[in-house]
């Protein structure tokens, strides 16, 4: 008899109607735990945060706002999560990958260069306007960049309530505690003394 695996991409289905997140709770299971019923309103289920344009006067010119169960905690168990991100002219959200989902996006405003590339080393990329959509398989390192006159800016969702990101100059530059300059030297074949142990930016960490 051969068994069957359903292999599952992303968040395990909600046993409940909701379960809005306590983000108060210490004890979590893969997750947070639902606050009480009785103490639930409407304004659970509303979340006006992409409605605000983020200050990308930044090293690289964009701004992350995050709309998952950390700022939106009525998503918790459902499996689904969104983002904002603002970019100034030229504006960068540098390489990164979302390890927990598959990301798809649409530009609301402006012209991106989007790009990401395979397991393979192959390098998928394409020049989006307003109106078009994009998406982003699970794991793959991506970045987009804003190629228009002005400022730019797209809403991207995740089948996650918490996708999480390795932004790969964080994650090479600003861990802690810091990765050895001669890992870092040898990795990206440069003087010992190049190798940077600290990354300082404002910029705010997708997740």
């Amino acid at each position: 008899m051969t068994a069957l695996l359903h292999p599952c991409f992303s968040d395990p289905d909600p046993l409940q109607d909701f379960c809005v997140a306590d983000l108060k709770e210490t004890i979590t299971l893969n997750g947070f735990a639902c606050k009480p019923v009785s103490q639930v309103t409407s304004t659970d289920f509303f979340f006006d945060g992409l409605t605000k344009e983020g200050n990308t006067t930044n090293v690289f010119g964009s701004m992350v706002t995050p709309g998952n169960v950390l700022s939106f905690p009525g998503l918790n168990t459902l499996g689904i999560s969104m983002n904002r991100v603002d970019y100034a002219p030229g504006g960068l959200n540098p390489p990164h990958t979302h390890p927990r989902a598959t990301e798809v996006g649409v530009i609301i405003k402006g012209k991106l260069l989007v790009g990401f590339v395979t397991t393979e080393n192959v390098f998928y990329s394409k020049v989006l306007k307003a109106g078009e959509m994009f998406v982003v398989p699970r794991g793959m390192m991506h970045f987009q960049q804003n190629v228009g006159a002005g400022k730019a800016h797209t809403i991207t969702a995740f089948n996650s309530q918490l996708p999480g990101a390795v932004v790969i100059p964080h994650t090479f530059f600003a861990s802690q505690p810091p990765i050895p300059n001669e890992v870092l030297s040898k990795t990206f074949q440069a003087r010992p003394d190049m190798a940077k142990s600290k990354f300082q930016h404002p910029i705010r960490i997708l997740n």
